[in-house]
């Protein structure tokens, strides 16, 4: 017979919540922790990202405007 112990299941700590968020109050609660975490590779990761396409939406879409052209006179 096994002896009942610390398992593999999620528990309080980086990376687990010791349950699943309830309500907008505990989205609120697991989104501030996500994003005020330091050792978090998933929020490193997502965050550079996000960060990555938004530079690449920028790039794409403003390469239009040309900065050195004279601005029309009101």
């Amino acid at each position: 017979m096994a002896a009942a112990g610390p398992g593999p299941g999620p528990g309080p700590g980086p990376g687990g919540s010791a349950a699943a968020p309830q309500g907008l109050r505990g989205w609120l609660r697991s989104a501030f922790r996500f994003a005020t975490d330091r050792n978090d590779f998933r929020r490193n990761l997502l965050v550079n990202l996000g960060l990555f396409a938004a530079g690449v939406w920028v790039a794409r879409n403003l390469t239009d405007i040309d900065l050195m052209a004279p601005q029309p006179v009101p």
